[in-house]
């Protein structure tokens, strides 16, 4: 890993989830309220609990297993193991998009940030890059 990847892992590892909370309402301002917020870089998990407003009850998201696979330079894909939620409708459009690897575009303005990225979440396991490879091999990009 980098010395610029190894940083933004600490910072984002000693980031309060306080801190996140107070920006994003800050920017959900007459949106959204965040609610809670919960990521953990090296288990590889988020949780995401978000009252939208108007609504009674908060929506949560759970994220689970999610990683970056690069088959070369310019072709990256991610890749969101496990994904669900406390309502139905978001957990049939998160069951359609978990379990897949999704083309990463690539944008040469946005390069260097895509590369940094991807270090950071380059996927661990072997199971990861099978699955990105089977996708290729079946062209679903």
């Amino acid at each position: 890993m980098s010395f610029k990847a190894g940083l933004i892992k600490i910072a984002i590892k000693w980031t309060p989830n306080m801190m996140i909370i107070w920006v994003a309402n800050i920017i959900l301002k007459g949106i959204a309220e965040l609610k809670d917020f919960n990521f953990d870089l090296d288990a590889r998990t988020a949780y995401v609990q978000i009252l939208l407003l108007g609504e009674a009850e908060a929506i949560e998201v759970w994220l689970e297993d999610f990683a970056i696979v690069s088959d070369d330079e310019a072709s990256r894909k991610l890749i969101i193991q496990q994904a669900r939620s406390n309502r139905l409708w978001l957990n049939n459009l998160l069951s359609r998009i978990s379990g897949k690897a999704w083309k990463i575009p690539a944008l040469p303005q946005f390069a260097a940030e895509i590369e940094l990225i991807s270090e950071l979440f380059k996927a661990e396991n072997a199971e990861a890059e099978s699955l990105a490879q089977e996708d290729t091999d079946r062209g679903t990009d």
